[in-house]
């Protein structure tokens, strides 16, 4: 059986420790030198890049999100052991971890960080799919020859100079395909390594509940729950005609994936339409000042992945999803692309005001789509919001003296609200 030391990337036969440094941090598998297909995830991303600003806070609790009114978009793992999660009002949070520090999220500083971690990425491979600002597919197939070392080498360097050179951390998942990394990288977060081969996968997989399948929420598993299907087993007794005639389209995928079998492939060049992201209350709301900081982050977060991807979008999407799980979808063209936070959050309000009713809201989101390259973005200005260049200018200036000094020297005021 191969296994890897983490800790100076040597290769050998299984042990507990490494016998070129005596390093405890070894991964073993009969697989582990043959698979290419992996899933890296940056541990608590936005609280650890925070905490590389701040060395004082490394042993500190730290949660990154509004005030007092406002949610958590996410916190470190010491947080995580007192029951803080994302999204969770923090009020709760700072009942459960009151000792947390609390600090406002720098959208335009993660990105930086993630545009340098993919950087470290396109030195493996040409073959990423990034998911996110903090994750990515990668398949590494065919590169040994070229870097002299099998993929698990590599990506354990990768987590390596992560560490070393941008003081953030990651988790790496890896198989034989896409389905499998991704659950392989949740396994021992954080700063973990772990390998599902194909010898293992259904085995590994029968006594997993559905919930592990990428894409079955809580609506999904009930509707499962429901045909008396609980776990992967339970979805393997079910032939595959059934579960088509049952969940349509789903129950096919379904079917194949209950069996570790995905078929895509990490797709490099695959053309992203829209760029959104949504978050889910832990209670029902429909006080619109909470609505509001929640809309105003989330038109942070789209507007640092437009800039981090190098595109603008020329419609402006709102979605809520109210109580009784009705999905309420508006949508406004915009005269020009745009990638600015500022003019998505008021695009978005502006969609937000003109519903005839609001009622209990468990979900708010917004996006962009048909998007164009950033150079077409953001030219002509606003002729009926003379002030909108310039916030637009302060925007942009604000991104230039975040990417550089990465500090909190200037925040937005509504992001103290």
């Amino acid at each position: 059986m191969s296994a890897l030391c983490r800790t100076c990337l040597t290769v050998f036969e299984t042990g507990r420790r490494c016998p070129a440094c005596g390093s405890p941090r070894v991964v073993a598998h009969p697989e582990l030198t043959e698979l290419s297909i992996a899933h890296m995830d940056c541990d608590a991303f936005y609280a650890s890049v925070e905490k590389r600003e701040r060395p004082d806070l490394a042993d500190v609790p730290v949660i990154v999100g509004g005030g007092r009114r406002g949610v958590v978009t996410t916190c470190c793992y010491i947080a995580r052991i007192k029951g803080v999660r994302s999204a969770m009002p923090m009020f709760k949070a700072l009942e459960l971890c009151p000792e947390a520090v609390v600090l406002k999220g720098r959208m335009d500083l993660y990105a930086e960080v993630s545009r340098q971690v993919r950087a470290m990425m396109e030195e493996l491979t040409p073959a990423i799919e990034p998911l996110s600002l903090d994750e990515a597919f990668l398949d590494l197939t065919g590169t040994e020859r070229l870097h002299g070392a099998p993929p698990a080498v590599m990506l354990a360097r990768l987590v390596k100079r992560m560490k070393s050179e941008l003081g953030i951390t990651g988790s790496i998942g890896l198989s034989h395909n896409k389905f499998l990394a991704k659950i392989a990288s949740d396994l021992d977060k954080p700063q973990g390594f772990s390998v599902i081969g194909r010898g293992e996968t259904e085995s590994f997989l029968a006594d997993k509940p559905v919930g592990i399948i990428w894409g079955v929420g809580a609506v999904g598993q009930e509707s499962l729950r429901r045909a008396g299907i609980h776990t992967i087993r339970d979805l393997r007794r079910w032939d595959r005609r059934d579960l088509g005639r049952r969940f349509g389209a789903m129950g096919d995928r379904l079917w194949h994936l209950a069996r570790g079998e995905d078929r895509r492939r990490v797709s490099a060049n695959r053309p992203v339409k829209s760029i959104s992201k949504e978050t889910t209350f832990s209670e029902n709301t429909q006080d619109l000042d909470v609505l509001d900081g929640h809309l105003w982050r989330l038109a942070e977060q789209v507007s640092a992945r437009a800039k981090a991807k190098g595109v603008a979008g020329r419609v402006v999407t709102l979605k809520l999803k109210r109580a009784d799980f009705q999905i309420v979808t508006r949508r406004h063209a915009l005269p020009e692309p745009t990638q600015i936070a500022d003019r998505i959050y008021r695009e978005a309000r502006g969609l937000l005001d003109g519903l005839d009713r609001l009622g209990q809201t468990r979900l708010i989101g917004c996006g962009i789509s048909d998007l164009v390259p950033e150079a077409q973005a953001d030219r002509a200005g606003d002729l009926l919001d003379p002030s909108a260049a310039k916030r637009a200018a302060a925007e942009r200036a604000t991104d230039a003296i975040r990417a550089r000094f990465g500090t909190e020297a200037i925040v937005k005021g509504r992001a103290l609200r």
